[in-house]
């Protein structure tokens, strides 16, 4: 007689079922946050896998500067709207250095990182890392001597100059956190991972709106309160990419060696960073010209134009991300020297890129009114600023063709042409249209011009910057500045 197989145990059952699903979701997060490698894959699915977190995270960027207008325009008012405003260009000139060396480590890193060279890998990044350093004080220092200085060269309304310059002085003392947090999500985006710097990204965005509604509402600190907030949060995410790099011992492994800076990649990211330092200078300098012509329409018109340059964050999102994307897809396939599968991914990339901003193009014109009257109750203020997004419209799709292409050429080393393609539209083109137009529409009633220079100005200089970057890609010189 054969004995009955024993019954299993119900309660081992739910434990081994528990311990399957647990090891499904380990698996499942471990992939989620593993470098990409786009040097193998369907080009297009890697590129969008890699570009959605950074949408998402251009999307919680744009909102953690939304989030600070919002709070300044509903509870201290349209001048101080103005004022945040106003200090922008201001702030992004000296952040020039940052921008250049995150845009620098990017492509070296990404490069690196396709060619599989850990020990040259750990070693750019600790350059990186000690050249940041440096900047910083470099910051501190001379960020609040120049503030007043640069404000009235600007012509900035007696009216905002205070909260100006408490806004950009408080930002300058605390640079440590925004450095560090773009340079070192940069390096994270080189290596593939632009999960880990969305992630940090979104704590700091939650942090920085609890800390907004705190010191403006609650201890009413005004437009101080507003900066203070971000350079907290900001701190906060910095700390969260430098742990996240230092345990990515698979990727490379990080020695005290590492942070002494090397001759050759200190070269490169000057090299590679320098000219999109330089683009960005370029960019900010003939901000702060426009500016000046800006601020010479009023306080009125100023706060307009804050409104629409935040919206305008939400319409440039997907340009952002997918130029980024490129730029680590090229550099990874350049290091592994796969240019034929770098073209491929190109031209799939600027058609996804385009539609996506055609997208959010149409849904902003159609819903921007609503999201511009979160900024402010004035009904004035919400028309003018919809009128001016109106101009802009079409551009966004121009901008995503520019970024894409620009992305290609920075990711295999060519940062130079991008930086004289900037220095053509906003130098060349921007500033002398804008000012031409204020000039020929000057009447009794209209002693500047009009205001529809600025948002005029800057749509031309967008439509011919994707024709000429359209043309300097198809050139292919790009293919010959890798490292």
């Amino acid at each position: 007689m054969e004995c009955a197989a024993p019954l299993p145990c119900p309660a081992a059952e739910k434990k081994r079922y528990a311990k399957r699903k647990r090891m499904v979701v380990m698996n499942l997060l471990k992939k989620l946050f593993a470098p990409i490698d786009m040097t193998e894959g369907t080009p297009w699915k890697q590129i969008t896998l890699f570009a959605i977190p950074m949408l998402i995270g251009n999307i919680a960027q744009q909102l953690y500067n939304t989030v600070d207008s919002i709070v300044v325009g509903r509870y201290v008012g349209d001048n101080a709207l103005a004022a945040v405003g106003s200090a922008g260009p201001v702030l992004n000139l000296l952040l020039v250095l940052f921008i250049g060396i995150s845009a620098g480590a990017s492509i070296m890193v990404a490069q690196y990182f396709g060619a599989k060279q850990r020990e040259e890998l750990a070693s750019s990044i600790g350059t990186c890392i000690t050249l940041t350093a440096a900047s910083c004080v470099f910051i501190m220092i001379v960020g609040p001597i120049v503030t007043r200085p640069l404000l009235r060269l600007l012509n900035t309304p007696d009216s905002i100059m205070d909260w100006c310059a408490s806004y950009l002085i408080i930002l300058f003392v605390g640079v440590v956190g925004m450095a560090y947090y773009n340079i070192l999500s940069g390096i994270l985006r080189g290596l593939g991972d632009s999960v880990s710097a969305l992630i940090y990204l979104l704590i700091a965005t939650v942090l920085n709106i609890f800390l907004d509604i705190l010191f403006v509402a609650s201890f009413e600190m005004g437009v101080a309160g507003v900066a203070l907030a971000t350079a907290i949060a900001q701190a906060v995410s910095s700390l969260f990419c430098m742990r996240r790099l230092l345990h990515m011992k698979d990727v490379f492994e990080m020695h005290k060696r590492d942070l002494v800076p090397t001759v050759k990649h200190s070269k490169y990211v000057v090299r590679l960073g320098l000219p999109s330092g330089i683009t960005q200078a370029i960019f900010s300098m003939a901000m702060i010209v426009v500016q000046s012509l800006t601020n010479s329409f009023g306080e009125m018109f100023i706060a307009a134009n804050v409104i629409v340059m935040r919206v305008d964050g939400f319409a440039m999102m997907p340009n952002f991300s997918f130029g980024t994307a490129m730029t680590t897809y090229a550099g990874q396939n350049v290091g592994a020297r796969k240019f034929d599968r770098v073209q491929s991914g190109a031209k799939q990339g600027t058609w996804i890129a385009a539609a996506v901003s055609a997208v959010i193009t149409g849904l902003i014109l159609i819903f921007g009114k609503y999201l511009m009257s979160i900024f402010t109750t004035t009904p004035e203020l919400v028309d003018l600023s919809m009128n001016l997004m109106r101009v802009l419209a079409f551009g966004y799709i121009a901008m995503a063709v520019t970024q894409s292409l620009s992305g290609v050429m920075r990711g295999a080393g060519d940062t130079v042409t991008p930086m004289w393609i900037s220095l053509i539209t906003t130098v060349g083109i921007r500033v002398p249209v804008a000012y031409g137009i204020s000039w020929l529409t000057r009447t009794p009633a209209l002693p500047n011009g009009t205001f529809y220079c600025i948002s005029v100005s800057l749509l031309i200089s967008w439509l011919l910057g994707a024709a000429i970057t359209a043309f300097f890609y198809k050139r292919g010189k790009w293919r010959e500045k890798s490292l």
